[in-house]
């Protein structure tokens, strides 16, 4: 077989925007090969409402794992249950989206898999028949390009890279109910707080309002936070390296090489 397997990123039963770039990669992918896009979204009940969206994208089909139990990022049940997934599938690819939860999934699913993966990547394509990954190395000023010759090529999208591409697919919606035993799990999720106040995430704004040593004092940055609801909607705050290091703002905010990345426009 040769089609591909998008893993869909939600969040409090969102399917977020990193979902439909993971989509829209696939399905690049997928042309190449020959095969289509079946999407896997793992979350709480009521999740499959959202996912028959991704059809718009290209995907030919989305497989929902709904269970309470997993309506919170649980690494080690969602790595087993899209590992699952990915053999029984006999996938050609496996694309995630490198967010935060993208960085701790992808590499977890490869291992369980036992292939390699070709993480935070900005470009896909099929060179004799094997999946050939970009990805940008020395900050940026070199690109490695890398030949995944085991099956199947599990890659790690860079975020705000590959934009959402509306391209028609059925995306028929099926929905199961995973077998998950949460007593047997090593590490339980006790609380969620969350580091914002409700804002907007920088990595998906289209104006970003940022910061930096500038600023002098952290007690200055009511002044970027009245421009930023000045700009209205669509704007989030960013802050450079050095003034989350110093404890100014909060590490969600930072924008950079070691923080987020952004496409504003």
């Amino acid at each position: 077989m040769a089609d591909v397997l998008a893993f869909v990123e939600q969040r409090d039963g969102e399917i977020r925007g990193a979902a439909r770039e993971a989509v829209t990669a696939a399905a690049k992918l997928a042309d190449a090969l020959g095969g289509q896009v079946n999407a896997l979204a793992v979350g709480g009940a009521g999740l499959s409402g959202a996912a028959g969206d991704l059809g718009r994208f290209g995907a030919s089909t989305v497989q929902v794992e709904e269970h309470e139990a997993l309506a919170e990022y649980h690494a080690e049940a969602y790595a087993a249950l899209v590992a699952d997934h990915a053999k029984a599938g006999g996938y050609a690819a496996v694309v995630f989206t490198a967010t935060s939860l993208g960085k701790d999934l992808a590499p977890r699913v490869a291992a369980l898999l036992d292939v390699p993966l070709a993480g935070d990547v900005t470009g896909l394509e099929v060179v004799g028949g094997a999946v050939t990954a970009v990805r940008p190395v020395y900050a940026g000023k070199a690109f490695a390009h890398i030949r995944l010759e085991a099956a199947p090529a599990v890659v790690s999208i860079r975020p705000n890279v590959f934009q959402p591409t509306e391209r028609a697919a059925s995306g028929t919606v099926t929905v199961s109910t995973p077998a998950v035993d949460p007593s047997a799990w090593k590490a339980r999720i006790r609380e969620r707080k969350g580091a914002g106040d409700g804002a907007l995430d920088v990595a998906e704004a289209t104006t970003v309002v940022a910061g930096g040593r500038g600023m002098k004092e952290p007690s200055n940055w009511h002044l970027l936070e009245a421009l930023r609801d000045a700009v209205g909607a669509g704007a989030a705050l960013g802050a450079s390296r050095a003034v989350v290091d110093a404890g100014w703002r909060p590490h969600g905010e930072q924008v950079g090489q070691t923080g987020k990345t952004v496409a504003a426009k």
